[in-house]
């Protein structure tokens, strides 16, 4: 599981309020989508691109945040996923592990694509080095029993940044996600915000492999309110929800069985 030769993709929108919380949604305002349904695809990492989305933007320990324009957590399962083809189109998504993912974006005036908010380089993201494997990516798996939070310590003081939520909180999930991501796949043209992404696929050699960040969560008010700072540190937890507080595990620097916890050094 090499994910420097996964192609990088991320969900738009499948969070209720999380793009008006993030001053995003005027971006989406000429983007036709379902009631509902998430806005779009956007890459975040393409390997084989001559782009500045080449540069593998992934770190288990470490989020770069100096300099940058209101950087801001954004907390999500990711997915680890197989991909088939045929003639050219996308005909299977396989997601085949999980694991908690900080999908850092800047807050920069004047970016016409969700992708120039997303990769500046270098440690401009994170997932965890926990990857949970999947017993199947539907209802009655055990992704049902899942929750997602996260946090940023200030000071010493650990702040919830994100709603804690059932994953199965997400507007679009299991099968409905992987058809509408299907659909997007082969049929997102290159529109406001979004991208061609079945251009984008064949032009990277139709990769076998996608990690695939589902859509941040809404935030608290202070992670609505706050944008990351040098010496801040950060945690995403995707972890069974019979566990009653995360952060007592959090604060000890422990991970729980079968969980899955990114914890970065704000630089």
């Amino acid at each position: 599981m090499d994910l420097k030769q996964c192609i990088g993709l991320g969900v738009a929108g499948n969070f209720a309020k999380h793009l008006e919380q993030a001053g995003e949604m005027k971006d989406f305002l000429n983007v036709q989508a379902k009631e509902g349904a998430p806005k779009g695809i956007f890459p975040f990492y393409l390997p084989k691109s001559e782009s500045f989305l080449n540069v593998y933007p992934l770190s288990s320990d470490t989020q770069v945040a100096s300099g940058m324009e209101n950087p801001q957590l954004e907390p999500e399962v990711a997915l680890y996923c197989e991909l088939e083809y045929q003639a050219g189109k996308v005909i299977g998504i396989y997601p085949r592990k999980f694991a908690a993912f900080n999908d850092c974006t800047v807050r920069k005036e004047g970016a016409t694509k969700i992708s120039q908010k997303k990769n500046w380089g270098e440690f401009s993201k994170g997932v965890s080095d926990i990857w949970v494997d999947l017993d199947k990516f539907s209802l009655g798996g055990t992704l049902d029993g899942y929750k997602l939070a996260s946090f940023a310590k200030r000071d010493g003081v650990l702040h919830p940044y994100g709603v804690d939520t059932e994953v199965l909180g997400y507007s679009y999930f299991y099968e409905i996600l992987i058809e509408w991501l299907l659909e997007k796949m082969n049929t997102q043209e290159d529109t406001g915000p979004l991208e061609n992404i079945s251009e984008i696929l064949s032009a990277n050699g139709n990769p076998e492999y996608a990690v695939i960040s589902v859509g941040a969560t809404a935030y608290e008010p202070f992670g609505e309110q706050n944008y990351l700072q040098s010496g801040d540190e950060i945690f995403v937890a995707v972890y069974p929800k019979d566990i009653v507080d995360i952060t007592e595990w959090l604060e000890r620097g422990e991970c729980p069985e079968n969980a899955s916890i990114l914890k970065q050094k704000v630089i």
